[in-house]
């Protein structure tokens, strides 16, 4: 598998602001410096962010636990994505051949299935058996959906039965949720033995804005006295 790490282009072409030249110049620490906090705090399952780059400035705006958009995921990148969520799943369920992916309610929007279709398909590729277990009351049998760009998905009601969900005898030990529950958490995804990742209580319904940025003030603080960056 590839080792590279993937590289941001911009259009831009004049000489580099101090703070793009300082992350550069030093990649390798700043890689390191990930890698030991990643020990202490595991890296969630998946996630988005937005950033807003002023070239003097540069700042995340919304994080995303439940992202989207992996239809438009650079496929230059594929290998370091699959061996990503080999990683992920290994992480959450070391015996794991298999997921059930929970998608949000909303899936006959187009444009979403585009990411839910890529998303499994990825999954597949990474070794995994998986099936699309829908939340939603209006899926009450196998149905097949379509996307814009003519892939097909099967959604599946999902079942439970005491403290396991599954799809007919399809039962894997783990469950992947692309939902952010910001309508609630769900009572057949409550108290299972199944590990759910990302976890139910980082759902809307369990978050705040606020106190995500007062965690990344601090986080920030301590990445710039490390790396002699001015924390603003």
């Amino acid at each position: 598998m590839s080792n590279s790490v993937p590289h941001l282009r911009t259009a831009l072409t004049g000489p580099l602001h101090q703070i793009e030249s300082n992350f550069l110049k030093r990649q390798a620490e700043i890689e390191t410096w990930f890698r030991r906090q990643w020990v202490v705090t595991p890296p969630p399952f998946y996630c988005s962010v937005d950033l807003r780059n002023a070239g003097y400035k540069i700042a995340p705006v919304d994080t995303n636990l439940f992202p989207a958009g992996f239809n438009n995921l650079n496929p230059a990148f594929e290998t370091l994505l699959v061996s990503a969520i080999q990683s992920a799943i290994e992480r959450v369920c070391p015996t794991a051949a298999g997921v059930i992916l929970v998608p949000e309610i909303h899936t006959r929007n187009k444009f979403y299935l585009e990411s839910v279709a890529a998303l499994y398909e990825s999954i597949e590729k990474a070794g995994f058996k998986v099936k699309i277990g829908s939340l939603s009351a209006d899926i009450t049998e196998v149905t097949t959906l379509t996307t814009e760009s003519g892939r097909t998905l099967q959604l599946h009601p999902l079942q439970r039965t005491k403290d396991r969900v599954h799809i007919g005898d399809f039962s894997p030990c783990a469950v992947v949720l692309n939902n952010d529950l910001s309508g609630g958490r769900p009572a057949i995804l409550e108290g299972l033995k199944q590990p759910v990742t990302p976890p139910l209580n980082l759902g809307w319904s369990n978050r705040l804005k606020s106190g995500h940025f007062s965690i990344y003030r601090k986080v920030a603080a301590e990445f710039a006295a490390e790396f002699d960056l001015d924390p603003w």
